[in-house]
């Protein structure tokens, strides 16, 4: 699949309201290939968001670096090469909405770079059809649902030709309905057009979607490994101070009443198989 995000010993320090220096991250090491699907996982104040921030240059690091796409993020000459490859979702859905009209929301970026309008209206088109938000072109994004103005955010990336999607808690702010809407686009996204997907969360229940998840606490990555790996570790992610998934936690205490469950039970539907086979 080849490397397409790669953080070697970097460190995050930034000065404090107070004036002291505070270490976001602390010589991290990792790497994402292209097409996979990343969760990361943490606390808050753990350094996830910290570290979301350097794939697209928005934050450079204060030790190590950062290799995005071939490019270091450390030369000032690659920001703009790098942000065109790797587009950020952020929390709040309404602070990334720029225009009154959705399709004029999602050709904001593609304007930007110069691109033809007939090139850009194509785009649009099709960054609509990928999120499933045709219906709504000509429609005021401030209308629209918080599942449905994420989609209109995904959608603007897309239409960059972005070919890495980094979400930093999208669905924090959405209901459950939003969540779904916006879990399952990016899950066809990578599914059918291989695009490579960071998504920070602190809903385990999503993070167990992803092929890999990292794990972070206190600036430095503390595990890794398959949803599989991660989520059977309960006792340990407990006494990170993170939650897991309602049915591998299920599980674990019914291993602990002598039931015999397996560990890599982290699924509602596994739960059903492994207790009704």
């Amino acid at each position: 699949m080849g490397e397409f995000i790669s953080v070697k010993d970097m460190c995050h320090t930034y000065a404090s309201h107070e004036g002291e220096q505070v270490q976001a991250l602390d010589h991290i090491n990792v790497s994402i290939a292209k097409g996979e699907f990343v969760a990361i996982i943490g606390t808050n104040g753990s350094g996830k968001s910290t570290l979301a921030k350097h794939f697209n240059a928005l934050l450079i690091p204060t030790e190590g670096e950062c290799i995005v796409n071939g490019l270091n993020t450390l030369d000032l000459d690659h920001v703009w090469k790098i942000r065109q490859a790797v587009g950020m979702v952020f929390q709040n859905p309404d602070n990334q909405i720029v225009a009154t009209i959705v399709e004029e929301d999602i050709a904001f970026g593609p304007e930007n770079l110069g691109v033809e309008p007939a090139e850009i209206r194509r785009r649009v088109a099709e960054a609509l059809k990928d999120v499933g938000m045709e219906e709504y072109r000509n429609h005021s994004p401030h209308l629209l649902s918080g599942g449905q103005k994420q989609r209109v955010a995904i959608a603007g990336v897309l239409a960059m030709r972005s070919n890495c999607l980094v979400l930093d808690e999208p669905t924090a702010m959405l209901d459950p309905q939003g969540r779904r809407e916006v879990l399952s686009t990016v899950l066809r996204l990578h599914r059918e057009q291989k695009i490579t997907i960071v998504y920070i969360t602190h809903f385990m229940e999503e993070a167990v979607a992803a092929d890999r998840v990292i794990v972070m606490g206190q600036g430095k990555v503390v595990m890794e490994g398959t949803p599989k790996d991660v989520f059977s570790q309960v006792t340990l992610l407990k006494e990170l101070g993170l939650d897991v998934p309602v049915a591998a936690e299920l599980s674990y205490h019914l291993r602990q009443r002598g039931i015999n469950i397996p560990e890599t039970v982290i699924t509602d539907e596994a739960l059903v198989v492994a207790v009704c086979p």
